[in-house]
């Protein structure tokens, strides 16, 4: 088969505008979740819970570099039997669904709308106004077994290279190949940077939230048998020893 050659001006009225369309509506859409989304509230209770879990765990770990009267101090704020954080903090169990949540419902039918209707609004005008064209051609050879993935739009070709890329196919790979870019301008942790049909930007499936008291419970049990060992016991001695 002859070699083909694109006329220049897809590069100016095809290729390039599908780039920038497709980039600004990935920068729309970020935008646009960030306005619709809901302000998720931590309650001051659930803070002060995770601080002092995270504070016992840290003692746990690095206790042994503080003198023992100090380690104790702490061990008896957190374990003490009568007065003890751990002991007296009474949580209720929140093992709820949070499937049954009227709220949650929303969120998750409002991700899917920002993701998915527009998805399909964008694509449809796309294979109406750029429908047939060849934007470009991969630097290596391809079997045909990759036609229908670079090719849509183009099927009745059946005997163009299958390095050619059409423009239906060109839209979907920039969907995927901007993501770095999304990454550059809108930072790490946008609504752009997921293709719109993996995006984890809709709320999580039945994710229960954390049970405090039984929390509470393994740490006190595991914080209890914790013994001090001051590791900077003799460190004058290690020293001096170190730089004879």
């Amino acid at each position: 088969m002859a070699e083909l050659f694109l006329d220049p001006a897809i590069r100016f009225w095809v290729f390039l505008p599908l780039v920038i369309i497709t980039f600004l509506f990935g920068v729309i859409r970020h935008y646009t979740t960030i306005i619709f989304a809901s302000e998720k509230k931590s309650e001051l209770e659930n803070i002060s819970d995770t601080h002092a879990l995270l504070r016992s765990r840290l003692l746990r770990e690095n206790g042994k570099y503080l003198p023992v009267r100090a380690f104790k101090m702490r061990k008896y704020f957190f374990n003490d039997k009568e007065h003890g954080f751990f002991r007296n903090q009474k949580r209720e169990s929140s093992a709820g669904n949070p499937m049954t949540d009227p709220s949650m419902a929303s969120e998750m039918l409002k991700g899917n709308a920002l993701n998915m209707v527009p998805m399909i609004v964008i694509g449809s005008w796309i294979n109406w106004a750029f429908s047939g064209f060849l934007t470009t051609k991969v630097p290596f050879p391809l079997t045909y077994r990759f036609k229908p993935m670079l090719q849509r739009g183009c099927e009745s070709l059946t005997s163009l290279d299958a390095s050619w890329v059409s423009s239906a196919s060109w839209y979907f790979l920039n969907i995927f190949g901007l993501r770095s870019m999304y990454g550059l301008v809108l930072g790490s942790d946008n609504a752009a940077e997921q293709p719109m049909f993996m995006s984890d930007h809709t709320p999580p499936a039945a994710q229960p939230p954390q049970d405090m008291q039984k929390a509470f419970k393994a740490e006190w049990e595991a914080l209890e048998v914790v013994d001090h060992h001051w590791a900077l016991a003799d460190c004058e001695m290690r020293l001096l020893n170190d730089l004879k």
